[in-house]
């Protein structure tokens, strides 16, 4: 009887742990499928098995890109698509991702009259991959700082807006809206003004400044810590400016100056009015000197100051009595309105004397040997365009592309030309900690080309896609509204 007993304790006993053992391992079934779903991390947009391009060297590496809030928050090698949920995927397979291109010299502008027509251009530069534009100074401030907050807000579709909000020039400035700078107190109150609205540098322009008031711009704005950049009056020398904390020179005339074996008396036969700035251009050639030239690229490398070489628009106004651009696709999509700003310069190209039609030409192959000679000495460049009203046949947003090609011409690498875009203009900006790189933490703002722009640079205006923050851009879609097809080149 108590073997029975015992038997049938030890069957019971066995049945028992048999099944905590299922119970134990059903819990645990469950709470490892439990978890494998709580570890399915969601994100606003997935961009799998692209060749991403590391701008700082040209490495190229397959990747999968995670993003939310606008952020970029995972890079890893294999797209594990266990592992995620998103509602915005992009097959990037065979595609080519680098950070949006930056525009780093445009104009909005134009009067009240030209509001709706710059507001229209915005979509452009998106459709042509260009997430961040440097607005170089305008008369329509108001208006930019507008549109600057519904892009922001999703609200508008546009690039980031940087501005500088009105030039500062002298009494009688060429550009409307420019702020009158006569005396020191003139340089604090404009300043003062910039920092209310807030811009996000100071431009400074010289048609009608002073040599004194043109240097106590710079030392004030070097004083508050606040981003340069400008033309230059012909009465200043380049190595004064460069001292005196200038972040960037607008266009080569300048950096032109400064190589002269002759820029002081040049400079002091403009200061007594024996020169003008344009008769000073052959002197200035004839005069360029390698060992000054040097000495220059020097002090702008040491100092950080960086160059807006504008190639393309010189291509383009140079040769405006020879070439006509009346058929140019975009004359159909630009307002009737800007289009009309571009006879200014027309007439003055068509109108000049031989001599002067010849020297511009001259002047134009002189500066893409020399933005070849910045390259070489490791001074920063920036890719601008000069997009905008009244410069004549430069179109806003494919215009940049025609810089980096213009670049490449004179002699940079396709990589090279590429860097002068967001790489450089994040830094002269100070904004590189949140762009112009592709790195965890930084904006989201991307574009992805068909083919490999490394080898091609005409192939950054083949764009598949466009990623600005959380929002993704076809950029066939957006050209749509311009019903221009001939305009664009874009692939499905």
């Amino acid at each position: 009887m108590l073997s029975h007993l015992k038997v049938n304790s030890q069957s019971m006993m066995q049945s028992i742990m048999k099944s905590d053992i299922i119970i134990i391992f059903t819990l645990l079934c469950l709470s490892i499928l439990g978890c494998s779903k709580k570890e399915k991390k969601q994100y606003d947009i997935v961009i799998s098995n692209v060749n991403l391009i590391e701008i700082e060297n040209g490495n190229i590496s397959k990747k999968t890109m995670y993003i939310n809030d606008g952020k970029i928050v995972k890079l890893e090698n294999n797209d594990s698509t266990n592992n995620y949920i998103t509602k915005n995927k992009i097959d990037g397979t065979e595609k080519f991702l680098l950070p949006g291109f930056w525009d780093n010299h445009i104009h909005l502008r134009g009067g009240d009259a030209l509001i709706d027509e710059n507001k229209n251009l915005l979509p452009l530069f998106i459709a042509n991959g260009i997430t961040t534009i440097r607005d170089a100074g305008g008369d329509l401030t108001t208006e930019v700082i507008k549109w600057k907050k519904e892009i922001e807000g999703n609200k508008l579709i546009g690039p980031t807006i940087y501005t500088s909000g009105p030039k500062l020039d002298g009494a009688n400035a060429t550009w409307a809206g420019s702020l009158v700078i006569e005396s020191s107190e003139d340089v604090t109150k404009a300043l003062d003004s910039l920092a209310r609205i807030p811009s996000d540098f100071v431009k400074i322009y010289d048609s009608r400044i002073s040599r004194e008031n043109y240097l106590e711009i710079l030392k004030q704005a070097t004083n508050r810590g606040v981003i340069s950049s400008g033309h230059m009056p012909f009465t200043v020398e380049l190595n004064e400016a460069i001292d005196a904390g200038i972040g960037a020179i607008e266009h080569l005339y300048y950096i032109l100056k400064g190589c002269s074996s002759e820029e002081a008396s040049i400079t002091q036969a403009i200061i007594s009015k024996e020169l003008s700035f344009w008769d000073a251009m052959d002197s200035l050639i004839t005069t360029y000197n390698d060992s000054t030239a040097q000495k220059t690229f020097s002090q702008l490398k040491d100092n950080n100051t960086y160059v807006v070489p504008t190639l393309h628009i010189g291509n383009i106004l140079s040769y405006l009595d020879e070439v006509d651009h009346s058929n140019d696709p975009y004359l159909k999509i630009i307002g009737k309105g800007i289009i009309k700003t571009y006879d200014g310069r027309i007439k003055r190209a068509l109108s000049a004397s031989d001599e002067a039609k010849k020297s511009r030409k001259e002047l134009n192959a002189f500066f893409k040997k020399l933005t070849k000679y910045l390259q070489e000495a490791d001074v920063k460049l920036l890719a601008g365009s000069d997009s905008g009203a009244y410069n004549s046949y430069t179109y806003s947003g494919i215009s940049l592309h025609k810089e980096l090609e213009a670049m490449v011409s004179v002699g940079l690498t396709p990589l090279e030309a590429i860097q002068t875009s967001a790489y450089h203009g994040s830094k002269y900006l100070k904004k590189n900690k949140t762009s112009g790189t592709i790195e965890i933490g930084k904006d989201s703002d991307l574009v992805i080309l068909h083919e490999n722009p490394l080898l091609n640079i005409k192939n950054t205006q083949n764009i598949f896609r466009v990623v600005k923050g959380q929002k993704i851009y076809d950029p066939l879609e957006i050209t749509k509204q311009y019903n221009c097809q001939e305009c664009f080149s874009f692939e499905n």
